[in-house]
């Protein structure tokens, strides 16, 4: 079993190629047959009205389940509907295994309605650190991926967030109002200020991409699963952004956090996000 970063920095240097090429060939199987033809019984809803998931999600996680565990044996898989079927799975990211994070369809309303914004996340994480990421949206032929140490890279050109233009309204987005609780929508109030641009959030891997690449400036979510933060979080951090807490650290995917969080393309911009979150209402 892998037990070290150094086995990791090897494993990532000999088959990071060959995991790109796994959530290649699960959107190609799974994913993409699917859009825009999807059929009224491959569609259901899991929690509300709201939470959704669609054989795509089902078959593209089984299939990604199946095939990154080869690559590193040992490794175990947390994926999203993975833990819905059996909860206790999560439990796995506290554990000293390699934990592959899967979210198959991160933005799968937007994959339902058949718009181009959703994508596949995979990250690979040691004792609670992630290492690695990859975030795949098929639709729009973008593939970005990151390594610790090593930087982050859209379609192989460098990642930079750079730092917002003074004097400019601050890109923020935000938990979606369907998935906030009246205390979450209150905290989210202290956004509603001058030189701040809130708006609801998409995919969350696809708003942390926006946030790498420089056209968002921060993110202001209420939620904690590791499936949706993972990938993204180690991409800004590597393309010289920052994420921190209520609490004023970074945030942790193994939970425990005071939320909401931010991830930002500064830490000035990180504070100052925090700072409003934080501010009575």
């Amino acid at each position: 079993m892998i037990e070290t970063d150094a086995s990791i920095d090897q494993f990532l240097t000999r088959h990071a190629q060959d995991v790109e090429a796994a959530v290649r060939e699960a959107a190609a199987r799974e994913i993409v047959p699917r859009w825009r033809r999807l059929a009224a019984h491959e569609v259901d809803r899991k929690s509300g009205p709201h939470d959704v998931v669609t054989d795509a999600d089902r078959e593209a996680e089984r299939y990604l389940t199946a095939q990154l565990p080869r690559l590193l044996p040992g490794s175990v898989v947390v994926g999203e509907e993975g833990v819905h079927a059996d909860p206790s799975t999560y439990e796995a990211l506290r554990g000293d295994a390699p934990v592959w994070i899967v979210d198959p369809v991160d933005g799968t309303r937007q994959f339902v309605r058949g718009e181009t914004g959703y994508c596949t996340l995979v990250a690979l994480a040691l004792d609670g650190v992630v290492q690695a990421s990859w975030t795949y949206a098929p639709a729009r032929e973008q593939l970005a991926t990151a390594v610790r140490g090593q930087g982050a890279r859209l379609d192989g050109e460098p990642l930079r967030c750079g730092s917002p233009e003074p004097g400019r309204d601050l890109r923020v987005a935000t938990s979606h109002p369907d998935f906030t609780t009246d205390e979450q929508k209150r905290a989210l109030l202290g956004l509603r200020t001058d030189g701040v641009a809130p708006r609801p959030c998409g995919s969350a891997g696809l708003e942390y991409l926006s946030v790498a690449r420089g056209e968002l400036d921060a993110t202001a979510f209420n939620w904690e699963l590791a499936w949706d933060h993972a990938a993204g979080l180690l991409l800004v951090e590597e393309a010289g952004g920052t994420h921190l807490t209520r609490a004023g650290i970074p945030f942790a995917i193994r939970g425990g956090n005071t939320l909401p969080f931010t991830a930002a393309r500064d830490e000035a911009t990180a504070r100052r996000i925090v700072e409003l979150l934080s501010a009575p209402v």
